[in-house]
């Protein structure tokens, strides 16, 4: 997992040896939703008691949801994939770009994807949404740096031209 996430940043940087490149095929025969899954789980991290209402790998809790906050890792990589899953076929209809919105919706919600201007741009056919996935880099209006880094590996990985 983080062989593939290094592998990324090596390719974005530029500097990539022959050992490097090979490397790199091997990582293309990974599907591009174990990527996604890889992905959510560097950059969001195992949440513990303390990110109550959040649990697993940034999941938050629902009303009338039970999950424990204590929840193992294999419990939390269960629901990460399930909701993932889930985003996936709700934009089902925006075929090879459904896993990329997936996983922005997993991070900011599906309702900020839903009203935002790369997603008008997307349902009309416009597929040059690289500056309006990468500017959901915002934490309560300030940029933050890692949500960009976070936002440019994920298009790396998941979008397809």
């Amino acid at each position: 997992m983080r062989l593939m996430i290094l592998l990324a940043l090596l390719l974005v940087s530029g500097s990539l040896s022959a050992q490097t490149q090979g490397a790199i095929k091997r990582v293309r025969h990974v599907s591009r939703f174990e990527l996604a899954v890889a992905c959510i789980k560097k950059y969001e991290g195992l949440h513990g008691p303390k990110h109550h209402p959040y649990v697993g790998y940034g999941h938050k809790l629902l009303p009338g949801e039970k999950f424990s906050p204590r929840m193992t890792e294999r419990q939390a990589d269960a629901l990460l994939r399930s909701d993932l899953r889930k985003l996936c076929a709700m934009f089902r209809g925006f075929g090879r770009d459904s896993l990329l919105l997936a996983t922005l919706a997993y991070n900011v919600g599906c309702g900020k994807v839903m009203k935002s201007r790369m997603y008008a741009k997307m349902r009309s056919g416009n597929r040059n949404i690289y500056r309006d996935y990468v500017d959901f880099k915002r934490w309560n209006g300030k940029i933050v740096p890692s949500i960009e880094r976070r936002r440019k590996m994920e298009y790396l990985l998941l979008f397809t031209p």
